[in-house]
């Protein structure tokens, strides 16, 4: 199983990190030992003084693919989801300062929050869900899929001339403008619509 993360999906997002924009989806992975497992607290990691919750839609791969078209990369999913990409901002401003790989400020252990997931059929298109994200019972991150810079099956397809999507698989398709730091005793939820799909207490 892999996690494929896209960042700098949302030009607002992009803004607030004073990012650059890129030209192509930015591309990153979680090792599958960053999984919080269900029902699990998150406990802030001692390496950082600084974790940023971002959340995000994800799909789940459903079978195997090499080469995917993009007009044929909604055959390759039937689930869509909620998930957390806990960051430690700090740690990740250092890397990119340094021009290095960002694994240890995004792959560490309890880093992927995936929370449950739903037929993609219950939506009119996937290029038009909404999603947010409450800490504490207040929303503090709002947007929608047709805000993406790459779409789902532009990823999907993108992330396929590279790696082998199998069964399984989960990609992170990026976060919107909002994020900020998580502290002890913070709980975040995050809704598609106003359906719950991910719960996380923070230690």
């Amino acid at each position: 199983m892999k996690i494929i993360c896209v960042g700098r999906n949302y030009s607002a997002h992009i803004d607030e990190l004073q990012s650059p924009r890129p030209e192509s989806p930015v591309i990153f992975m979680k090792p599958d030992s960053a999984i919080l497992p269900s029902k699990t607290p998150f406990y802030l990691p001692e390496f950082s003084k600084n974790i940023h919750h971002e959340v995000e839609l994800i799909v789940k791969i459903s079978k195997p693919g090499k080469f995917i078209q993009q007009e044929f990369a909604n055959r390759y999913y039937q689930e869509i989801g909620l998930g957390i990409d806990f960051t430690a901002r700090d740690v990740q401003n250092d890397l990119i300062a340094k021009g290095l790989p960002w694994e240890l400020c995004k792959g560490f252990d309890g880093s992927a929050v995936i929370g449950d997931f739903v037929d993609k059929e219950q939506f009119t298109s996937v290029q038009d869900i909404n999603f947010s994200l409450k800490k504490n019972g207040e929303t503090i991150q709002q947007a929608n899929s047709s805000m993406m810079l790459w779409k789902i099956d532009e990823l999907i397809s993108y992330v396929s001339q590279f790696f082998t999507l199998k069964k399984g698989d989960i990609l992170f398709t990026g976060t919107p403008e909002g994020v900020s730091a998580v502290q002890s005793n913070d709980k975040i939820e995050g809704f598609i619509d106003d359906q719950k799909l991910v719960s996380v207490s923070i230690k």
